[in-house]
């Protein structure tokens, strides 16, 4: 007889299913969290899948483990030239920013005959951060650009507030269990775990490019292993000081994406792939920890509209509001901000905080919390690019290029890399040939994409309106070259 239930066949079904989930996310515009989510319910003990999981403690060090490697390939591809402009206003959106969402959105919850002003504290501090991946793959699925330092903005924000969302939480259950505890060694706290965590990430960042430079591995597939290594240390260390893990490798990652190190590429594509396998195993186990008939319940529905709608239209807008009163985005950047305030899958993780330490509400806290970041994803993700539109914010995407071949930092390349440059209409280039360009010696077009079709340039190729040039070269003459073929065409 055939075993029923193999974990093998179980594991490399939930996979593909997640894998088919994410190409019909693409193509009926409906955000990959809802559909990982929806495949773990199907699978659990109430769906047809019928696997019995309600291990808070598993589903809690999984959550761990999985976000401390997203938030580190969240850093690790974030260009700091993108964020430099707006890094002091994404650093007061993801600390104070926080804590202001987490107290309105309490505000609320304090008034519900359920919860006293401590739980609504910790309710809000739970819901109190956004989610990057929910926010920028609806979109890329809705193929909708965001004009000016918007978008890195939201991206530097929402993938550095969980850190303070998380000391927000445990500090709620701190309060909770000891209410006698002093708020200035709450505070202290606070202050010793960023500090300690903003360091360690910095320092293990500068480590990790010095000593991958320096190791001379025979085998460059074991490049990736070194890659996993500098998450757990830098997490595990951070924490072994008292700092804040997730911040730490967050840093880590964004002091790695500025560095020039061997395989760089390669470590950032492997990681960029390591990352999608933590949310789509985080997404299946949460999936899996939740119980459907629960959310099917009145006082859930109910109760989780409520502050699903106290959240979206009063904390959040608040919070953010504030948070910008010296920036210089206007009134319309400040609604659009406050509208991408999606819930993602760090709330459901930080619910399962109370289930661990036996909060005799943490079981309908946990279905509230969940039902608010599908209530999030739902209102605020199916309306995103209309909201981007209405406030005239959006911009024409440009599709990122796949090219048939990639370059990487090895041995002796020295400070070569390869670069793209996209030719607008009204840049002097247009129109002349390749050889009338006159490069400097090191420099070269590799190919040039145009439309749908990669070229292979010859002197007497011609360019035109909305090329793409891949060149190859030395940095330094690179910046040169660009600043040449990007110099726009004389008015006269």
């Amino acid at each position: 007889m055939l075993q029923v239930v193999n974990p093998f066949l179980v594991a490399g079904f939930l996979f593909f299913m997640s894998l088919v989930a994410g190409t019909l996310s693409e193509k009926f515009k409906v955000p990959a969290l809802i559909l990982f989510l929806a495949i773990g319910m199907l699978a659990g003990v109430d769906g047809p899948g019928g696997l019995a999981f309600s291990d808070a403690d598993a589903a809690n060090q999984v959550g761990t483990f999985a976000l401390a490697f997203i938030l580190f390939s969240g850093g690790f591809q974030t260009r700091w030239e993108d964020i430099k402009p707006i890094v002091t206003q994404g650093v007061v959106l993801s600390t104070a920013g926080v804590l202001l969402t987490s107290i309105f959105a309490a505000i609320p919850i304090a008034f519900l005959p359920q919860f006293n002003y401590k739980d609504a504290f910790l309710l809000g501090s739970i819901i109190s951060s956004t989610d990057a991946a929910a926010v920028f793959s609806i979109l890329r699925t809705q193929k909708v650009g965001l004009q000016g330092n918007l978008k890195p903005l939201l991206e530097f924000e929402s993938g550095s507030n969980d850190p303070m969302a998380v000391f927000l939480t445990l500090t709620a259950l701190t309060w909770l269990q000891t209410p006698d505890v002093p708020l200035t060694e709450l505070a202290i706290k606070f202050v010793v775990q960023m500090i300690a965590g903003g360091a360690m990430g910095f320092l293990m960042g500068r480590f990790a490019c010095y000593m991958i430079q320096r190791l001379e591995v025979s085998n460059e597939a074991l490049y990736p292993v070194w890659g996993i290594c500098i998450v757990l240390t830098t997490f595990g260390l951070t924490e072994t000081v008292y700092g804040n893990g997730y911040l730490a490798v967050y840093i880590c990652g964004v002091v790695m994406g500025g560095g020039n190190f061997l395989y760089k590429y390669s470590l950032q594509r492997f990681h960029e792939g390591f990352a999608w396998l933590m949310q789509i195993i985080m997404f299946l186990v949460l999936g899996l920890l939740v119980n459907p008939k629960e959310l099917i319940n009145f006082s859930v529905i109910s109760v989780g509209l409520l502050i699903s709608f106290a959240l979206i239209f009063f904390a959040r807008p608040l919070a953010v509001f504030i948070g910008t009163i010296f920036s210089r985005f206007n009134v319309r950047d400040k609604l659009f901000i406050s509208w991408t305030g999606l819930r993602g899958a760090v709330p459901i993780i930080l619910a399962t905080y109370p289930l661990t330490q036996g909060h005799p509400q943490a079981k309908f806290m946990f279905n509230l919390i969940f039902f608010v970041v599908l209530t999030s994803v739902m209102i605020q993700g199916k309306t995103l690019a209309g909201v981007a539109k209405l406030l005239k914010l959006d911009a024409v995407v440009r599709e990122a290029k796949t090219y048939p071949l990639a370059f990487d930092i090895t041995p002796g390349s020295g400070t070569d890399e390869t670069r793209e440059i996209d030719i607008d209409s009204d840049f002097a280039v247009v129109g002349h040939t390749v050889s009338e360009l006159k490069f400097p010696e090191g420099v070269a077009i590799l190919l040039i994409n145009r439309g749908s079709k990669f070229l292979i340039p010859k002197g007497g190729t011609v360019l035109k309106a909305d090329d793409t040039l891949l060149l190859f070269g030395d940095i330094n003459k690179l910046n040169e070259v660009e600043e040449n073929l990007t110099r726009k065409r004389s008015k006269e």
